[in-house]
């Protein structure tokens, strides 16, 4: 059974793999159906992981207050999963925009979570790109045959000329360490539920800076991530009393994609620690 009831009755659809120690995975978006996640590089191998549709996305139903998606709001949603999975506390991974919603959790059920990692996470609120290591990282792929396109749709989204989801598409080589058959299947998995159009605005009604949980923490950045780049990474781990930063070389937004095992060896050894 891969379905459990909400406080509110909100019917949410989760995925098991694996075996030993659960860890929890939450995707980014906001919106975003879990299954783009994977194995997560082969977490499954040493773990019990766990993909959870938030409310409202993938395989998950629509609640019927859209205000409960905030990501402060889901929180609830993560300890009525706990419940159901009949334990006392596990890991916990989010990604990108997923890791405001994993810290908040963190944040008002401490005794819940054994250590969080962030995956290329948002900022401390909602994003906090900086614009000149972007504006560098986005350079270096200057002699890349597709770069004139995609820095051409990110001029025009940055002026609010065009339509928002075509120029993202064509944006989307900056935000991936290599543009190739492998990488353009992840990001255009068209088997996977779109996001719903109203999330984003929902999920970002909370604000504010994540509080500092006591819970190890490992924020992981992809050096040629040029959707966020690096410095969100850097502010969540420093946010945290217990927080490590970590870069992978060569690697975007979606790190396990492009190095399975090296992110699989990274997160096995900060849980394992």
């Amino acid at each position: 059974m891969t379905i459990f009831e909400a406080y509110d009755g909100t019917t949410l659809h989760y995925d098991r793999f694996g075996d030993g120690p659960p860890l929890v995975a939450l995707p980014g978006g906001p919106g975003m159906d879990a299954r783009y996640l994977g194995t997560l590089g082969g977490l499954d191998a040493r773990r019990q992981l766990i993909r959870l549709d938030p409310r409202g996305c993938g395989r998950s139903a629509e609640p019927a207050d859209r205000s409960s998606c905030a990501f402060g709001a889901q929180a609830a949603d993560l300890e009525a999963l706990r419940e159901h999975l009949g334990v006392e506390s596990f890991d916990l991974l989010g990604h990108s925009a997923g890791s405001l919603t994993a810290q908040r959790y963190a944040a008002e059920f401490r005794s819940r979570v054994r250590s969080l990692v962030l995956v290329t996470p948002v900022g401390r609120a909602a994003r906090e790109p900086d614009a000149a290591e972007l504006a560098t990282i986005r350079a270096a792929r200057a002699e890349e045959e597709w770069y004139a396109d995609a820095a051409e749709a990110a001029e025009s989204l940055a002026a609010g000329r065009g339509e928002t989801a075509a120029l993202v598409r064509r944006m989307t080589p900056f935000f991936w360490g290599g543009w190739d058959a492998r990488t353009r299947a992840a990001a255009f998995d068209d088997t996977l539920a779109p996001a719903a159009p109203w999330m984003r605005e929902v999920f970002y009604r909370d604000a504010g800076a994540p509080r500092p949980v006591p819970m190890p923490v490992l924020a992981v950045a992809g050096a040629r991530d040029g959707m966020i780049g690096t410095v969100p990474a850097r502010l969540v781990a420093a946010c945290h009393p217990r927080g490590r930063f970590a870069l992978l070389d060569g690697v975007g937004h979606r790190p396990w994609v492009e190095r399975p095992g090296e992110f699989a060896a990274l997160v096995d050894e900060f849980l394992n620690a």
